[in-house]
């Protein structure tokens, strides 16, 4: 194994001159670092950033908290985040709170200690318990956003990127519409999600402008399982579409549906919300809510970067748009049994 001292006697220099010529090359006269960087060509040298990061204090890594790893939407934003951090030279750490808002800061916690700074996506922690496990962190949130401090507390902010529900919600809305639906169901996710909540908000709010009338039919757990009960709900409830909170439950709506002889999109409309992979290998494919989660989890790193270089990161909101599939269609001409 080439190792940085057979680079400096290549090179005719000392080791620190090598490890400022590859760490710090304007520190190093031109043809020094030349000579240094040709010699390390030459033997095949690669340097550890690993130990180069202990003796500066960095790990040259991030450390990313997901609810569910499980969760297709979870899975693509760490594909993304994985991929963006290694062609900046990080490493990444993942944990996965199995939706247990009380694990979290003990997560957050273990990451930070291993780690240069942390992601944490979708959190479902309140928020005076969020912000105490992110005291002294330097983080990035994804598709959750804190309220800002007042000047003069000392808290920085902790940036956001996420998605924009409510033109996504009101998108879906405006499609119901335009096909004839009246009453449409609204299937929430967990109490505890601040994106269920904004796309609540938003359908309340896109409602109010169309003659729509919103049946809340109760919050679910983001799963499969949870679509199953909402269909039922559904059903029982009248409405002739319903817009699920994500594509998972969108998903258990249809089977369930399926499984009751309920024909969709002939006698219920089903939409969803992020666009996973599995929403177009349904039949019908699924009516739903493009979310670019990939490039989500690309801006993601990009913003936490930008902190651990000294910068200032600012909250992004990232645009959504309507995919319309086999899932929706015109309202029924008689009551959905």
């Amino acid at each position: 194994m080439v190792t940085v001292h057979d680079v400096a006697r290549a090179a005719g220099v000392s080791i620190s001159t090598v490890s400022r010529a590859l760490a710090s090359p304007e520190r190093v006269a031109a043809d020094t670092r030349d000579r240094v960087t040709r010699a390390a060509a030459e033997l095949g040298y690669r340097p550890n950033h690993a130990a180069s990061g202990l003796r500066m204090g960095r790990t040259q890594a991030v450390g990313l908290l997901v609810p569910d790893l499980e969760n297709p939407y979870f899975a693509t934003v760490t594909k993304a985040v994985q991929a963006r951090a290694r062609a900046e030279g990080y490493e990444v750490f993942v944990a996965d709170s199995d939706e247990d808002a009380d694990m979290e800061a003990e997560l957050i916690g273990a990451l930070a200690a291993r780690t240069d700074g942390v992601l944490v996506a979708s959190p479902r922690s309140g928020e005076a318990e969020l912000r105490a496990a992110l005291a002294g962190v330097t983080a990035v949130l994804a598709s959750r956003e804190l309220p800002a401090t007042p000047s003069g507390t000392g808290e920085p902010e902790i940036p956001c990127v996420s998605v924009d529900d409510a033109d996504g919600v009101a998108q879906a809305l405006g499609h119901l519409s335009a096909l004839g639906h009246r009453t449409v169901g609204v299937a929430a996710g967990p109490a505890s999600s601040w994106s269920s909540e904004r796309r609540v908000a938003g359908l309340i709010a896109a409602a109010e402008h169309r003659d729509v009338q919103l049946v809340q039919l109760g919050t679910f757990q983001p799963y499969f399982a949870g679509g199953v009960q909402v269909a039922d709900h559904a059903l029982a409830s009248g409405v002739t579409a319903v817009v699920a909170f994500n594509d998972l439950m969108a998903l258990g709506i249809l089977d369930r549906l399926r499984h009751r002889g309920v024909d969709v999109p002939g006698e219920m409309s089903v939409v969803g919300f992020d666009d996973v992979q599995l929403a177009t290998l349904v039949s019908p494919a699924l009516t739903t809510v493009h979310a670019p989660l990939a490039r989500l989890g690309r801006r993601a790193v990009d913003l936490l970067l930008v902190r651990l270089r000294g910068g200032t990161a600012a909250s992004t909101q990232l645009p959504v748009e309507l995919t319309i599939r086999g899932s929706t269609g015109p309202v029924p001409a008689g009551p959905v049994n």
